[in-house]
């Protein structure tokens, strides 16, 4: 499986190639950067490594490398200008988006190939490259809540002590102020969270809390995230390459699911290779299931705001 990654030679797309590269699933990665130099030294230090991880085809390339690939990503994405507000960084990002799409869509891609939207904001990303493509909505998957996820089961686990891994809670609707903590779902192998010996309502609701102000904490400390949400592209890269039929909060557009339509947010997801292959509507209580139909008006609030769409 070939993937391209636009914006590879930025922090984020560097570490999902990475990831990948250490994953091993992918036979072919195309680093696309406007920094060309840059993606030329990330895809080298990349293939230094070759002979310590799986055997990939590694280079950098301009949007022709977008050519005969499975997966086109788009991580490319612009910081937020001192005293600039929300929504300037947003139309700045679409207006970026939308030109990144355009190049990319003059190259043929592979039969059934996928766009995986990363760049901020994503769902407004997402469902704006369902107007502006001729791509099936099922053949667009956003990042959506996937890293957000990640982060609240790894902060569960490190308050609960217990291993991450069996730590199962999901976050979902948009990636944003307005995202839902489902935690009447939420369970550690099997066991409700409720039912754990130091469980604390209180302080479970502190977790979330940390993990909702995780990303801005990671932009105060490092200046930009990359580990995890490389490992967290790479969940959705291998559920496509596998063909898992994996259930992921990723980012696509909603037709009724909860109450929600026209609009792109997180919803449980089945992922494989046919790119979004069904959204589950899981049991809610009233409290998450309004709040996850508020963060459905909030991303259609933000749309009607957008310029140029």
């Amino acid at each position: 499986m070939k993937v391209a990654i636009i914006g590879g030679a930025g922090r984020v797309g560097s570490n999902a190639a990475y990831a990948l590269q250490i994953g091993g699933l992918v036979r072919e990665l195309a680093i696309i950067d406007v920094m060309a130099e840059m993606a030329e030294g990330e895809a080298l230090d990349l293939r230094h490594g070759a002979s310590l991880a799986a055997s990939q085809r590694i280079y950098s390339g301009g949007y022709e490398a977008c050519e005969g690939a499975d997966i086109v990503m788009v991580t490319a994405g612009l910081r937020r200008k001192p005293d600039e507000s929300r929504l300037d960084l947003i139309n700045r990002n679409v207006a970026l988006f939308k030109t990144i799409l355009a190049e990319a869509i003059r190259y043929a891609w592979a039969e059934n190939a996928i766009l995986f939207v990363v760049a901020n904001p994503v769902d407004i990303l997402t469902y704006l490259a369902m107007r502006w493509t001729d791509l099936s909505a099922s053949r667009i998957i956003g990042l959506g809540t996937v890293l957000d996820t990640t982060r609240f089961r790894s902060f569960l686990g490190e308050y609960l002590r217990v291993d991450p891994t069996q730590v199962n809670a999901l976050i979902l609707g948009e990636h944003g102020d307005s995202m839902v903590p489902i935690w009447s779902s939420a369970t550690v192998n099997g066991t409700p969270l409720r039912s754990l010996p130091n469980y604390d309502e209180a302080e479970c609701r502190a977790v979330f809390d940390a993990t909702k102000k995780s990303g801005a904490e990671v932009i105060r400390l490092k200046s930009g995230a990359g580990y995890a949400v490389g490992l967290a592209i790479r969940a959705v890269v291998d559920a496509v390459c596998l063909d898992k039929k994996a259930l992921l909060p990723v980012s696509s557009l909603q037709s009724g699911l909860f109450g929600i339509k026209e609009v792109a947010l997180s919803v449980p997801t089945v992922v494989g290779r046919g790119g979004v292959e069904g959204l589950v509507e899981i049991a809610l209580s009233p409290e998450e299931q309004s709040a996850l139909q508020n963060s459905g008006r909030v991303l259609k609030e933000t749309i009607a705001s957008v310029q140029d769409v």
